[in-house]
């Protein structure tokens, strides 16, 4: 895709997030309408007790930009000629352990616990429906890898579900999409897989 381009979520695309997920990312999908990615966030820990009734999408707006004004929520947008069209979930493992998608999704007895390893975790791709299948989260998870790599982290973990399922719920990405990267499985939560790349 050459006029692809990725960017580190920051404050300053701040606006292009909140466009992307009020405007692109669920069209085909209502239920999970301005989800704002935030399940999976350093900050559901220490910042949820702000916020009440995480069912209303404005508030997980208000949240989401708490989150990402304050460097809590990490990841990246993909860009096609100018327009928001992707978003990948990747954070710090030992800052999510607490988190809501973690304890509810991933945690269990085998690797719910802090590690000296430096940890990427890979938790959620979301592509604009016209644009699926043209290799997106390709791009977003080979940008996940690079940076990881140059940042000094050991690996890039991620948790793809066990057993086939719909798109939507195949947010975590597709095993065999890590499995083209290079990632082995090393252990496994009840619906999840636990899929690691090792940088160094």
């Amino acid at each position: 895709m050459d006029n692809l381009e990725i960017y580190k979520l920051t404050p300053e695309r701040l606006e292009d997030f909140l466009y992307f997920f009020e405007n692109v990312a669920h069209t085909d999908n209502k239920k999970w309408d301005r989800c704002y990615c935030i399940n999976y966030c350093a900050a559901n820990n220490n910042l949820t007790a702000k916020f009440k009734n995480f069912g209303d999408p404005l508030v997980r707006k208000k949240a989401a930009v708490g989150y990402i004004n304050n460097g809590y929520m990490q990841g990246y947008l993909a860009y096609m000629n100018g327009n928001v069209i992707g978003w990948c979930n990747a954070n710090n493992r030992n800052d999510c352990l607490h988190c809501y998608g973690w304890k509810n999704h991933i945690a269990n007895k085998e690797i719910d616990r802090k590690t000296k390893e430096k940890i990427k975790s890979v938790f959620c791709f979301t592509v604009a429906p016209d644009q699926r299948g043209k290799g997106v989260s390709a791009a977003l998870l080979q940008r996940v890898i690079d940076d990881a790599e140059k940042d000094g982290y050991d690996c890039v973990e991620a948790y793809p579900n066990k057993e086939e399922t719909d798109m939507y719920y195949n947010y975590v990405g597709p095993f065999g999409l890590y499995k083209k990267f290079g990632f082995e499985s090393v252990a496994e939560t009840k619906y999840r897989l636990v899929l690691r790349k090792t940088l160094r």
